[in-house]
């Protein structure tokens, strides 16, 4: 088992993709292989902080995609696949001197790892999808109803499931206060424009690539069903597949011993390659 580095300090750094710039958080990390993380939609760098100090053979770096955390929102909502797909680029290329990385992604972060993977892929020595599809057609707009700022945490949380989302703890890592009150950092009004250009078939993106991969789905899902989840192991190549029965959509929050132990089972069989 990997255990946290006594050597591994965590800090907050900044890259620039075109006019963008955009933060990460680097755990450090003993080994000389490259993991990195990108959350899903509304969520941030932290998404993964149980997971990511216990890898310590790791070298493991948790991104804030574009309109997230404390990264840049783009001001024309620029949140093509393409712009995802090169903010990636830039970073392994100005962060990482074009090292090879692995990939662990949820949801349109699995998303942009495995079409990253399919542009470049010889920048991407594995890839670890976590509850997304190769068909994607989710809807986001319930994030234009929420306010920039709410009057207190309370009344965030309401606003929340109000909107249909009873699992408040995946937005925890979003959520701040300021002088007036609580807020998401997530650009409310670009995720609704970021899902719609994500929702498609992604299958040929899905099905280029050979590196091993391992593909993490939640029974209780509301994004990825099971039968599509054991085509995409099945049809792609290389692919291990793993199921958590009781979990939803966020694996990693739901169950984050078991997830921890897939993940690290797959990067040791990954260290004897």
């Amino acid at each position: 088992m990997y255990q946290k580095s006594e050597n591994q300090t965590l800090s907050r750094k900044y890259f620039y993709s075109g006019p963008l710039r955009l933060s990460y958080l680097d755990y450090g990390g003993d080994g000389d292989h490259h993991l990195l993380m990108l959350h899903g939609h509304m969520g941030d760098a932290k998404t993964f902080s149980e997971l990511a100090p216990r890898l310590a053979r790791w070298r493991v770096l948790c991104l804030d995609q574009r309109g997230h955390g404390w990264s840049d929102h783009p001001p024309d909502g620029g949140y093509t696949r393409e712009d995802y797909i090169q903010d990636i680029y830039r970073f392994i290329q100005s962060e990482l001197h074009g090292q090879q990385v692995t990939i662990l992604g949820h949801s349109i972060g699995g998303a942009n790892a495995y079409q990253f993977a399919a542009q470049y892929p010889e920048l991407v020595k594995a890839l670890i999808i976590e509850d997304i599809g190769a068909v994607i057609n989710s809807d986001m707009s319930f994030t234009k109803s929420l306010p920039n700022q709410s009057g207190s945490l309370k009344e965030l949380r309401e606003l929340l499931k109000k909107n249909g989302m009873n699992n408040i703890e995946y937005f925890m890592e979003s959520i701040y206060e300021n002088e007036i009150g609580w807020g998401l950092r997530a650009d409310l009004k670009g995720i609704p424009i970021s899902q719609q250009l994500l929702n498609g078939d992604w299958w040929e993106e899905w099905m280029s690539t050979v590196c091993p991969a391992l593909l993490i789905h939640g029974g209780k899902s509301f994004v990825l069903d099971k039968d599509q989840a054991v085509l995409m192991a099945e049809r792609r190549v290389n692919t291990k597949f793993t199921h958590f029965e009781e979990c939803g959509h966020g694996v990693h929050l739901d169950d984050p011993v078991g997830f921890y132990e897939t993940v690290v089972s797959f990067l040791e069989e990954l260290s004897h390659k």
